[in-house]
C-alpha cells in the first residue's frame, strides 16, 4: 500500500505529496534559518502521517508536545527521569509501537545530548522482533550531531554524534527512518547529513550554507542565490520520496500549534514619561529591620583539653552514694549532651573515642556520674543525633533501625538522615550534609559510603538528567525528593 502525505502546493498550485514508504527507506533532511518554517514543516509531516506510521519526536524546546491532545502522542518530559529510565522507555516504545514526543525542555545542552544519545541507542538496540517502521524526527539536529567540538564534554559529544550517525546510517534496517531538521548545514556533521536522500531546503542567508544546500540539491552555485529569496514556509524539495527534480513547495496549514510562538507587536504603555521616570528611578525600599533582642549569655564551651582535665578532677568519691534520678530526666539530659556535641563544629573531625570522653565529661557536669552509655551505644546515639534524632532512636524509628542492622554503627547517621528526609518527603540530603552526619569532611568518602549502602540493597540512588539525586529505601518504601547531590 502506497501512502502519500500532502505537504502543500507547488508554484502552479498543484499538490506536492511525499511517498511515505519511500521516505521510510531514504530519510529526510530539512534545513532553514530560524523563522523559515522548519517546525511548521515537521508538524505538517507529522500530522498528515499520523495513523499511518509510528512517530518518535526528539524535541529540544518542547514545541511538539501539543500533538498529544489531537493525535494521541505520549509526551515524555525527560527532565523528570534518569538516563536508565529513558533507555527503558525507548525499548518499550518500540515494543508497543507508541508514538511519543520526548521533550528535552528544561535540560542544559549537555543533558539534552546525553538524553538524546541514550534514547536513540535504546531505540536502536531493541530486539529484532520489535523492528517496526517508525519516523524518528529530530529537531535542531545540529545540537546532537555538531560538526565540531563545543562547550560540552567530549565524551558526551561523541556519544550523541554516534547515536545520530547510527540513526541515519544503520537505522533503516531496523525500521528507523531519520527525519532531521537543522538551522545551519555548516554546523551539522557531514556524515549525518550525507545519509539523507530527500531534502527540503528553506530560506538561508550565509554563503557557506547556501553552497552546501545547492550541492545537495544538485544546483549550480549561481542558482543558489534563490535560496536566499525564499519566503517563509516555502522550501525547495528534492529526493526519491518527493521529486526527481528540485521543486518549490509552499507548506500547507496545520491543525495544532506550538506552545511557543513568534513574537507579536503589542501596544506600548500609555503612561506619561514623567510618571514612568519617577517609577523607574524611585529609591529602593529600605530593607532595614530592627535588631533582634540580645540573647541570654551562654556559658563558654570548654575545650577538649580542659574537659579532660575536668574529668580527672571530678571523679566522685566511692563512698558518696549516687542519688536516684528520674529515668525521663536522665534521658533528657543525655539528649541535651548529645545535641551540644553535635552542634560543636569541631566535633565533626574528632574520632568516636575522643568524643566519647567528651560525652562522659559533659554527663558528669550535668550530674550523671555513672557512664549512661557504653562506647558502642554512644556511637549509635551520636549517629542518630547527627541525623537530627536527639531522643532515643526507638519507637517510630524502630523499622528504620531494623533495616539498618547490616550497617556498622558509624554509618547509622547518614542512613537515618536520608531516612528522615525520605519519610518526610524532603529533598535528598547533599553530600556535605551526609559528610557532617558521618563525621568527615571528605565528599569522596561520602560517595563511597553511598555506594556501599547501595550494595547492601538499603539504598536505590537515582540521578535525573538535570543532575538531581533522589534516594529510595526499598525496605521502608520511602523516597526523598530530587535535589542537587554536591
Amino acid at each position: 500500500m502506497t501512502v502519500s502525505v500532502d505537504m502543500g502546493q507547488d508554484a502552479s498550485g498543484a499538490p506536492v505529496p511525499i511517498d511515505l514508504e519511500e521516505l521510510l527507506a531514504t530519510r529526510l533532511l530539512v534545513q532553514g534559518n530560524s523563522g523559515s518554517g522548519k517546525s511548521h514543516l515537521l508538524r505538517r509531516l507529522l500530522e498528515k502521517s499520523a495513523g499511518h506510521v509510528q512517530q518518535v519526536v526528539i524535541d529540544p524546546e518542547g514545541d511538539f508536545v501539543t500533538l498529544a491532545d489531537r493525535y494521541g502522542h505520549i509526551a515524555i518530559e525527560a527532565v523528570d527521569y534518569s538516563e536508565r529510565e529513558v533507555v527503558r522507555f525507548a525499548q518499550r516504545i518500540r515494543e508497543h509501537r507508541a508514538s511519543v514526543v520526548l521533550s528535552l525542555e528544561g535540560l542544559e545542552a549537555e543533558g539534552q545530548m546525553r538524553c538524546a544519545a541514550a534514547f536513540l541507542n535504546g531505540l536502536f538496540d531493541a530486539p529484532r522482533d520489535h523492528w517496526y517502521p517508525a519516523l524518528v524526527v529530530v529537531d535542531e539536529a545540529q545540537l546532537f550531531a555538531p560538526a565540531g567540538g563545543g562547550e560540552v564534554a567530549e565524551e558526551v559529544r561523541r556519544a550523541s554524534l554516534s547515536a545520530m550517525t547510527n540513526l541515519m546510517c544503520r537505522g533503516r534496517k531496523r525500521g528507523l527512518a531519520g527525519v532531521i531538521a537543522t538551522q545551519r548545514l555548516a554546523k551539522l556533521a557531514k556524515n549525518v547529513a550525507a545519509e539523507a536522500s530527500n531534502f527540503l531546503m528553506g530560506r538561508t542567508f550565509l554563503d557557506i550554507d547556501m553552497a552546501r544546500a545547492a550541492d545537495l540539491l544538485g544546483m549550480e552555485r549561481r542558482q543558489a542565490e534563490q535560496i536566499r529569496d525564499l519566503q517563509r514556509g516555502v522550501f525547495l524539495a528534492l529526493g526519491p520520496a518527493v521529486s526527481r527534480r528540485p521543486v518549490s513547495i509552499r507548506i500547507g496549514a496545520v491543525e495544532t500549534s506550538a506552545r511557543s510562538s513568534s513574537p507579536k507587536l503589542v501596544p506600548l504603555p500609555q503612561a506619561p514619561s514623567e510618571e514612568l521616570k519617577d517609577m523607574l528611578l524611585a529609591p529602593a525600599e529600605p530593607s532595614w529591620s530592627p535588631p533582634p533582642p540580645p540573647a541570654e549569655p551562654v556559658a563558654p564551651r570548654l575545650a577538649s583539653d580542659t574537659l579532660l582535665e575536668a574529668l580527672a578532677a571530678s571523679v566522685p568519691s566511692r563512698a558518696e552514694p549516687e542519688p536516684e534520678r528520674d529515668p525521663e530526666e536522665v534521658a533528657a539530659a543525655i539528649a541535651d549532651v548529645l545535641r551540644d556535641i553535635v552542634e560543636d563544629s569541631e566535633s565533626t573531625l574528632r574520632s568516636s573515642s575522643v568524643l566519647y570522653q567528651d560525652f562522659l565529661v559533659r554527663c558528669r557536669m550535668v550530674g550523671l556520674t555513672r557512664p549512661p552509655l557504653n562506647l558502642s551505644q554512644f556511637v549509635r546515639r551520636l549517629s542518630a543525633a547527627r541525623a537530627g534524632i536527639h531522643g532515643e532512636p526507638e519507637g517510630e524509628w524502630a523499622e528504620a533501625l531494623d533495616a539498618a542492622r547490616a550497617l556498622p554503627d558509624d554509618m547509622l547517621g547518614p542512613f537515618l538522615l536520608v531516612a528522615r528526609a525520605a519519610r518526610d518527603g524532603q529533598p535528598c540530603p547533599s553530600d556535605a550534609d551526609l559528610a557532617a552526619s558521618y563525621g568527615t569532611s571528605s565528599l569522596g568518602r561520602v560517595r563511597r559510603l553511598i555506594t556501599y549502602i547501595e550494595s547492601r540493597e538499603l539504598f536505590v540512588c537515582r540521578t535525573d538528567l538535570s543532575g538531581k539525586r533522589s534516594i529510595t529505601i526499598p525496605r521502608l518504601g520511602w523516597t526523598t525528593q530530587p535535589a542537587e547531590g554536591a
